[in-house]
């Protein structure tokens, strides 16, 4: 049975070829190539949608097959590729973002989802006050990690810190909420 990295690896061999074949010369076998290949996706991608849908008229216990295989880390990038993943984009961002929240926990940080839209996700990271360079691209490292094994299929991701937002001037509104209002004395009070 192929492991979950042997796989990845060939999906990115495969990415890879498609790249070469992009870049050889010789238009004619270029164009043949590029058919054949979509040409099997289509018929694989036909025939894992029947196989989905079969599963799933078999009642709940299908339905809870489909989200066991859901679940499985190579079925998972197998159903991504198809765009037949039973969890939408947004359940798998979250997912990967609890993920990520158990792991940065130990380096005493966190990270929030700001923003989703269209597979273009921004998070922020906040770190500890302590936190060095290293440790947080390390930590960056963690949360791109995460997001991606949920939800390969993301069009971007950015990850903010407080001190990009700091270097850029902007402070966001719950940073300023957070200081008391300055007391203004009534006139009884001065009175």
């Amino acid at each position: 049975m192929t492991g979950e990295k042997e796989f990845q690896d060939k999906i990115r061999q495969l990415g890879t070829l498609v790249g070469e074949l992009d870049q050889s010369p010789g238009a004619g076998l270029k164009v043949a190539a590029r058919q054949l290949v979509q040409l099997l996706m289509e018929i694989h991608g036909t025939g894992l949608e029947r196989i989905m849908e079969i599963v799933f008229e078999s009642g709940p216990k299908g339905e809870a097959l489909i989200d066991k295989l859901g679940h499985d880390p190579l079925v998972r990038n197998l159903l991504l590729l198809y765009s037949l993943h039973p969890d939408s984009l947004e359940t798998r961002v979250l997912k990967g973002l609890d993920t990520a929240c158990v792991r940065l926990r130990k380096f005493d940080a966190q990270v929030e989802l700001i923003r989703m839209h269209e597979g273009v996700i921004q998070v922020r990271l906040n770190t500890s006050s302590h936190a060095c360079g290293s440790t947080t691209k390390n930590l960056h490292a963690i949360v791109e990690e995460c997001l991606y094994d949920q939800a390969p299929d993301l069009t971007s991701l950015s990850i903010i810190t407080p001190e990009d937002e700091a270097a850029s001037g902007f402070i966001p509104v719950e940073n300023l909420l957070k200081s008391p209002a300055a007391h203004v004395a009534t006139p009884a009070e001065r009175g």
